[in-house]
């Protein structure tokens, strides 16, 4: 019996992709199919990103930080005296957005603005007490807790190397 190149094409892919992991159920027989989506970068970062941001949420739920607001508070933290438009562009944040953002961590008492002396319409980005307190938190939780289970499932070489190749991306893309 001849096997057509089509099949044989589709059963060389198949023995391409690894296992899933035996932690994770297969999907139910009836679920959507994303048939070659999965074959498509963008789709797997952003399927990847998913399932990390809903981590890192459990993760620091105590603090209740998003995300956003704990790159914002790493950010003014490492940058003291920045302004919030060069934060909100490091981070790729739209200004309607980074705004409310900013409002949220300042009625949390985690980060203040001030008007910059040099250039009123612009406001300089500063951490609280509470906010330093509370990032300093934040940190111990995602390494014990988020980064260790990304080192253990990726092991710390591949994780290296992914956040080679990712940086790659950002610059150079």
């Amino acid at each position: 019996m001849a096997v057509s190149r089509t099949a044989s094409a589709g059963a060389a892919k198949a023995r391409k992709r690894p296992a899933r992991p035996a932690s994770r159920p297969a999907p139910p027989a009836d679920a959507v199919q994303v048939g070659d989506l999965s074959e498509f970068l963008g789709y797997s970062l952003k399927r990847a990103q998913l399932r990390i941001f809903e981590d890192f949420i459990r993760c620091v739920a105590p603090l209740q930080l998003t995300p956003a607001q704990f790159s914002v508070l790493m950010l003014v933290e490492t940058n003291p005296g920045r302004n919030q438009t060069e934060i909100a562009s490091t981070l790729g944040i739209l200004r309607p957005n980074f705004v409310a953002l900013l409002d949220e961590l300042e009625s949390r008492d985690l980060c203040a603005r001030s008007r910059s002396s040099n250039d009123r319409r612009s406001h300089i980005l500063r951490l609280t007490d509470k906010g330093r307190a509370v990032l300093s938190r934040a940190r111990k939780l995602i390494e014990a807790r988020h980064e260790a289970r990304l080192r253990e499932l990726l092991g710390d070489h591949n994780r290296d190397l992914l956040l080679t190749m990712l940086g790659k991306i950002a610059r150079e893309f």
